[in-house]
C-alpha cells in the first residue's frame, strides 16, 4: 500500500534520512523502530504528509504524496489516520466532541448519525459510554484510545502510530499493541507503527523495519529480524548496552534530533 523509496532529508548540515526505502503492505502491521534521533518520527511526517523529503518518492498505492502539496494533500489525508504521541486531544472538548471533529470537518452527516458513530468509534477501543467526560478526567491510557478512536473516525484504509505506547504501564502497553493488532484483524487497517517498544513489536508485527543512523538497516519479518547474523540488530531487540552501538552515540544523535526539532 505505501512505498518509500530512497528518502532523504536534512536539517542544515544533520542529515536525518539518508536513502530510506521500506514498503508497509496493505492490510498489514509494520513496526518502525531504531535508536532515538534515528529518523522515525521525520519519516513519519514526510509519510503523512506534514514534511515534505529533500529527495525520493512516498507512494500511496500509485500516487506519489511528495508531489502534493495544501489542498491537494486532502485526498490522501482523508485516507489515513494518525494517532499521535500525546495523544493530542482538544481538552476543551468532550471525549465525544473529539472523536466527531474529523467527521464535523470533512463530511456532511447528519448530527444524530454523527453521535451514532462516535459512540460506534469508542465501543471499539473499550470506551462504552465515555462521550461526556472531559480528556483531563480521563488515564493517559484512556486518552490514548480516545486518540485513536478519532484516528478511524472517516474509516481510514492506513492508520500511523507515533509512539502510541510511550509513557503506558506495561499492562496498558499491551491493551494498546492488542487494540492495533485487532484492528488491523477485523477491519483490514493497515498500521504503520513508530516505536520504542521492541518486544512489543516482536509479538505481533508482519513486518519489522529499523533505522539506524538515517538508513535501513534491516527489514523483514520478526522472525528474520530474530535471526540476523547483525551485531546492530541483536544490540536492538535485545537492548543491550554492550554493543556496536554506544550509549554516547546514541545520546548525541537524540541531542542533535531535539536541536532540529
Amino acid at each position: 500500500m505505501i512505498t518509500v523509496k530512497n528518502i532523504h532529508k536534512s536539517f542544515g548540515n544533520r542529515r536525518i534520512l539518508n536513502g530510506v526505502s521500506f514498503t508497509a503492505e496493505q492490510k498489514k502491521v509494520t513496526y518502525i523502530f531504531g535508536t532515538s534521533g534515528g529518523g522515525k518520527s521525520t519519516l513519519l511526517k514526510a509519510m503523512v504528509g506534514a514534511l515534505k523529503p529533500d529527495d525520493g518518492q512516498i507512494l500511496f498505492h500509485d500516487t506519489d504524496i511528495t508531489g502534493l502539496h495544501g489542498r491537494g494533500l486532502d485526498p490522501y489525508r482523508k485516507k489515513i489516520g494518525m494517532l499521535f504521541q500525546h495523544g493530542a486531544l482538544i481538552n476543551a472538548l468532550s471525549v465525544g466532541e473529539n472523536v466527531a471533529l474529523p467527521m464535523r470537518w470533512h463530511t456532511t452527516l447528519d448530527d444524530n448519525i454523527i453521535k451514532i458513530m462516535v459512540k460506534m468509534k469508542l465501543e471499539m477501543v473499550g470506551l462504552r459510554d465515555f462521550e461526556d467526560l472531559l480528556p483531563n478526567h480521563l488515564s493517559g491510557g484512556m486518552q490514548k484510545r480516545v486518540a485513536l478512536a478519532r484516528a478511524l473516525a472517516l474509516d481510514p484504509e492506513v492508520v500511523f502510530f507515533d509512539e502510541p505506547t510511550s509513557g503506558l504501564d506495561p499492562i496498558m502497553t499491551s491493551v494498546i499493541t492488542k487494540l492495533i493488532s485487532d484492528l488491523n484483524r477485523l477491519l483490514g487497517i493497515t498500521c504503520v507503527v513508530v516505536t520504542h517498544a521492541v518486544e512489543e513489536a516482536m509479538k505481533s508485527a508482519d513486518k519489522i523495519v529499523i533505522l539506524y543512523m538515517g538508513k535501513v538497516l534491516a527489514e523483514g519479518t520478526p522472525q528474520e529480524i530474530r535471526q540476523s547474523a547483525d551485531p546492530l540488530v541483536q544490540q536492538f531487540i535485545t537492548g543491550s548496552p554492550d554493543g556496536p552501538i554506544s550509549f554516547s552515540a546514541s545520546s548525541k544523535d537524540y541531542r542533535e534530533d531535539l536541536l532540529v526539532g
